[in-house]
């Protein structure tokens, strides 16, 4: 279990701390619908990002991901060879999109909306930043497959993909525990956190981007010259 546990954390990580489910849910929460629509977002987040999870790791130990001994698959292994330079590549992506010193980062549509949302567009929205971003997709998959791919038995992985599910949430759990559980001080903190995370958004994402195309490389090439 140990295995598979190491093995999706820092895909977890990296998916915990995307600024835009964060800094939605803090804006939902803003709203006079925050309480209704801050827990529907929440779930939507959480439930995608299960299903999604879930779908991966039967799919890839349907597929024998394991490999049936000590190392994984040689399938797993080109995979993450795959998802290695295309973490690499977003990476670079995302440091030359980043907005210019001084200049705010253009902002989704969406949030200008967000105060008219209900909660099963809120919840919809969640689904879509969850399981449609190509970023959070991609470091789900790889995590997921990482789970299929280790040697844990049947329920290590499946300890290993709730933990999977609940660190990557925590963008959403915790805004929303402070919300409910924070009092009067709940708000203030709530802008300070949008504020952080809109302010060095570019800076997580590309270096979270570069470990993790690093990490993947660098076991693939070692599991297939191995």
């Amino acid at each position: 279990m140990g295995d598979a546990i190491g093995q999706m954390l820092a895909s977890a990580v990296g998916i915990a701390i995307s600024p835009l489910p964060l800094i939605a849910v803090i804006l939902m929460l803003a709203t006079p619908k925050g309480r209704r629509n801050g827990i529907a977002f929440t779930a939507g987040w959480v439930l995608s990002l299960a299903v999604l999870v879930t779908v991966v790791i039967l799919a890839g130990s349907g597929g024998n991901a394991s490999g049936g001994g000590d190392s994984p698959a040689s399938w797993t292994l080109w995979l993450k060879l795959g998802l290695g330079v295309l973490f690499l590549l977003m990476g670079v992506k995302q440091w030359k999109d980043r907005p210019r010193e001084g200049r705010a980062a253009d902002q989704p549509g969406w949030m200008a909306a967000i105060d008219r949302f209900s909660p099963a567009k809120s919840a919809g929205l969640a689904a879509a930043l969850a399981a449609a971003n190509p970023k959070n997709l991609v470091l789900a998959v790889g995590g997921a497959v990482s789970i299929a791919a280790s040697t844990a038995p049947a329920g290590g992985k499946a300890v290993a993909a709730v933990l999977m599910v609940l660190i990557a949430s925590l963008c959403t759990l915790l805004p929303l525990g402070v919300y409910l559980l924070g009092g009067s001080r709940s708000a203030k903190v709530l802008r300070e956190w949008k504020a952080w995370m809109g302010a060095h958004n570019a800076a997580i994402m590309t270096t979270v981007l570069i470990i993790l195309g690093a990490k993947y490389i660098g076991d693939a090439v070692s599991g297939l010259s191995g």
